[in-house]
């Protein structure tokens, strides 16, 4: 049997999200990272989207090692233990907590073992793969990159990371152990290149309290913060500065909430308890006393942050004094929606503050001058980058060349891709089969193609379109609703109702003024589809149209 490592990426190369890699030798398969990514609006009717794990079926995985809990690093292993045979997944702490509780909400958690390791302890032996982490810095507590040790040679995969001198809690990137590991010799680099084009260094964590605490006292009315769920660090310093100034905390948000309990559970953040009100709480204190963390960095419709700007959120509300702090990045193809949200925000009185305009967000991924500095420790052979589209792909090569990487040891590989290290080098030998797997989250854990889903429905149940019209132009004159059904038989009677329930809705969110279109369609979907299984059982596709004239 060969000695060589085949490195397959299935995700996370030409692209930013759903990153997984595959690593394969002597018969064995090990995975690192099985992430997620968010759809874009070309990608209607989908909720997620997966890497294509189609090469793997039929085998079975030593183990899946995790270098963070971010959801494009671990967002599909729920999926991933459904489809494939997988022994073990090893992760730190924090991030086996977190995957913990998703694998328990998928019901997946027994489908394979559970091993909690961390940096600096001895190597596991997985198989012919020896693993070791590297504490690595990042914006989610217990990040790693890995070295990874077969009879082909040494790789080292970075995960993400970047070189924070002054982290929050105190744990750097180990500067150390990478210069160790350069001086064994490192025979292929898997570098993060998300910020390959960005010069200088990424500021430090840190910064965005600093900001924080310079923001928070001059502020007389609500302050919402709005941050990935799993920014740990950034929800710790926005609740220290909080309490400093004597404000309570609220939490809006179900993974943020979530992720939060599991984060002070194991230790990793400490809020007083007395500080911590729920939203109602909050709802009924002077707005110069709260602190509202909430999820909708993104401009997603249904989230924290997005229901509140267009006044859909049961709790909170914004008003002119208000301050609204997105502290976060929007994510390529989210621009529009996060645009949207500010819109709307300002258009409620709040300040809006991003990082265009003042300190809020840092990076957690590393710049240029944080790469090369990566690369003199570790010296590597060869230069594989992954983690971004193309073109960071490609100042990352760049990068290496200037580092004195030969241009033909520059592996610029793509989803798919196989790339074989042996003792005598590194190169592009063949292609598996890769893509996207769609998922819809009208059932947890369905991963099917939606076409084939959605003529499945519709040839079984039929569909039935819901035609609202908003005179937008006359103060929200609003024309009855009406109805197109194909396909679901069913007597006029239903019908009827169907249509005056869609009257009804709409009619309810116009006097709360409600107007965005997409949290409009939301609730006329959810109002019709439930009288029609309450009535028949069945669960034609319900399609609401709203056209603003």
């Amino acid at each position: 049997m060969s000695d060589a490592l085949r490195i397959i990426p299935l995700g996370g190369l030409g692209e930013v999200g759903k990153n997984m890699t595959v690593y394969e030798t002597a018969g064995e398969i090990l995975i690192v990272d099985a992430g997620l990514a968010f759809p874009r609006d070309e990608h209607l009717g989908v909720d997620l989207l997966l890497p294509d794990v189609s090469y793997l079926e039929g085998r079975r995985v030593r183990a899946v090692v995790l270098t963070h809990g971010h959801e494009d690093h671990v967002g599909g292993l729920p999926y991933l233990l459904r489809e494939v045979e997988v022994e073990s997944v090893v992760a730190t702490r924090l991030t086996l907590g977190l995957v913990k509780s998703k694998l328990d909400e998928h019901g997946v958690a027994q489908a394979a073992e559970l091993v909690e390791a961390e940096p600096g302890e001895d190597p596991l032996e997985l198989g012919p793969f020896k693993v070791e982490m590297i504490r690595v810095a990042h914006s989610i507590p217990d990040s790693v990159a890995l070295v990874i040790e077969t009879a082909a040679g040494r790789v080292v995969h970075t995960g993400d990371w970047k070189l924070d001198h002054t982290p929050v809690d105190g744990l750097k990137t180990d500067v150390g152990k990478l210069a160790e590991i350069g001086n064994r010799g490192v025979d292929l680099l898997l570098g993060d290149s998300t910020n390959a084009e960005r010069p200088g260094n990424t500021g430090s964590e840190r910064l965005v309290g600093e900001a924080f605490r310079t923001l928070f006292p001059l502020r007389t009315g609500r302050i919402l913060v709005a941050s990935f769920a799993s920014n740990i660090h950034r929800m710790q310093q926005a609740a220290d500065v909080a309490v400093e100034c004597g404000r309570k905390v609220t939490v809006i948000g179900r993974s943020m909430r979530k992720n939060l309990n599991i984060a002070r559970n194991l230790g990793y953040v400490s809020f007083p308890e007395e500080a911590l009100v729920n939203p109602d709480e909050a709802a009924l204190l002077p707005p110069h006393q709260v602190v509202a963390l909430c999820t909708g960095s993104q401009g997603e419709p249904m989230s924290a942050l997005t229901r509140i700007a267009y006044g859909d959120h049961k709790a909170l509300s914004v008003e002119p004094g208000d301050t609204v702090i997105i502290s976060a990045k929007p994510v390529p193809g989210n621009e529009l929606r996060v645009h949207d949200s500010i819109n709307q925000l300002a258009r409620a009185g709040a300040e809006v503050l991003h990082e265009e305009i003042a300190p809020v967000h840092v990076s957690g991924h590393a710049c240029q001058e944080e790469l090369r500095t990566m690369l003199s420790l570790l010296r590597p052979r060869y230069v594989m980058p992954i983690h971004g589209e193309y073109r960071m792909q490609a100042a990352h090569a760049k990068l290496a060349r200037e580092a004195g990487v030969p241009d033909e040891r520059v592996i610029i590989a793509e989803n798919g891709s196989v790339v074989e290290l042996s003792r005598g080098g590194a190169r592009l030998v063949d292609r598996v089969e890769s893509g996207v797997t769609f998922v819809d989250g009208l059932r947890v854990g369905d991963v099917q193609d939606v076409a084939l889903r959605d003529r499945r429905r519709l040839s079984e149940d039929g569909v039935v379109i819901v035609v609202t019209t908003l005179a937008s132009s006359d103060g929200g004159e609003i024309a009855p609703p009406e109805l197109i059904a194909r396909g679901f038989a069913d007597s006029g009677d239903l019908l009827d109702e169907l249509r005056d329930e869609a009257d009804r809705v709409v009619r309810e969110l116009a006097t709360g003024h409600v107007m965005e279109i997409k949290l409009l369609q939301e609730h006329i979907h959810d109002a019709v589809g439930q009288i029609v299984y309450d009535r028949t059982r069945r669960r034609p596709m319900i399609l609401p149209v709203v056209i603003e004239v």
